[in-house]
């Protein structure tokens, strides 16, 4: 393990104003989003929605780091040159989703571990020598009534810390993504008590496992009211208590935390993360960022909607939303900046 390179690529990740943009959606969840909008379910179509994102002028300014999936790490624009040569030349680091998705966690109803570790350090091998310098992992944590258990906590915090261990023996950063749905109607508090205690489970699990902290990032759910919550807490609470329980359970020697937006709107995301630096930018011992798919794709996405006499403008609507959460960054968001 090159500790080093770990670190450097890590930090390089986490630098600047910049966030990292999910572009991972499996081919289910793309065809899914592409049916909601109109666009045809094929192979092509989602190629050509790729190489719209990797092709967007000026992209580079906003994003570090792109998380792909398999099937685009494969493919080209119509001119030849392959997605990964196109975003490392628009100074973006390619990296790779690497779970194969959360199944039924058997005699836990209600409960998902994600899979994927068999042949993981053979894929592991073939996608750094592609050229892919980080990866991702996904674990589900479902809030109800009896559930998270700590059986399921701990089993998906096993198979983080496995792969994040696999990563970094191939040169690979990993991001460790234990996300905790909005989905249900628990309070900010309920979420606050679940991520506090997956957070405190993962950790522990990492450092068990030998996992270099200094060359990982961690991409945690904001602490959110549930989606059908009859209270929605407000943009300063959400930020003080997501604040509040990572300072209580992520290590200063973490470079960076980079914030999935788990079906907030695009707005909603950018208010909570400006909120944070706004408040707390001088006290975090660590980056703190976006790694938003939909709430950075989702206007590109639906303007395109597959023609290609639309692409220039779906381009502008994607470098303005990365380039909005940059101002999130900063702590400079402001809902002016959406009607820009």
């Amino acid at each position: 393990m090159d500790k080093q390179a770990l670190k450097e690529t890590a930090q390089k990740l986490m630098a600047g104003d910049k966030g990292l943009l999910a572009m991972d959606e499996s081919v289910a969840t793309c065809n899914k989003r592409f049916a909601e909008a109109g666009i045809p379910q094929t192979i092509e179509y989602r190629r050509k929605y790729r190489e719209l994102i990797v092709t967007t002028p000026k992209l580079g300014e906003c994003i570090s780091g792109a998380i792909l999936f398999d099937e685009t790490t494969k493919q080209s624009a119509a001119d030849g040159t392959s997605f990964i040569d196109l975003l490392v030349k628009g100074g973006i680091i390619p990296g790779i989703k690497l779970d194969e998705g959360a199944k039924d966690q058997p005699a836990f109803p209600g409960e998902k571990i994600t899979e994927g570790l068999d042949g993981l350090r053979e894929r592991l091998k073939d996608y750094a020598a592609a050229g892919l310098k980080f990866a991702k992992w996904r674990a589900v944590i479902t809030i109800a009534a009896d559930i998270p258990t700590d059986a399921n906590i701990y089993a998906n915090a096993h198979a983080l810390a496995r792969y994040a261990a696999l990563c970094q023996e191939a040169g690979v950063v990993p991001i460790v993504e234990p996300e905790v749905l909005m989905d249900g109607d628990h309070t900010i508090e309920r979420c606050f008590e679940v991520t506090q205690r997956v957070l405190h489970i993962v950790f522990e699990v990492l450092i068990a496992q030998r996992v270099y902290l200094e060359g990982m990032i961690l991409k945690p759910n904001m602490v959110l009211s549930g989606l059908n919550a009859v209270v929605q807490a407000d943009v300063d609470t959400v930020a003080d208590e997501t604040v509040k329980c990572l300072l209580r359970c992520v290590p200063a020697a973490v470079p960076g935390v980079a914030f999935l937006s788990g079906g907030q709107s695009a707005q909603d995301a950018s208010a909570h993360l400006s909120a944070m630096h706004s408040k707390y930018k001088n006290k975090l011992p660590w980056a703190l960022t976006f790694s938003f798919a939909r709430a950075v794709q989702q206007p590109a996405m639906e303007y395109w909607a597959g023609k290609d006499e639309n692409v220039a403008v779906a381009q502008q609507l994607l470098y303005k939303r990365a380039s909005i959460n940059n101002a999130a960054r900063r702590g400079e968001y402001s809902p002016e900046l959406e009607k820009e």
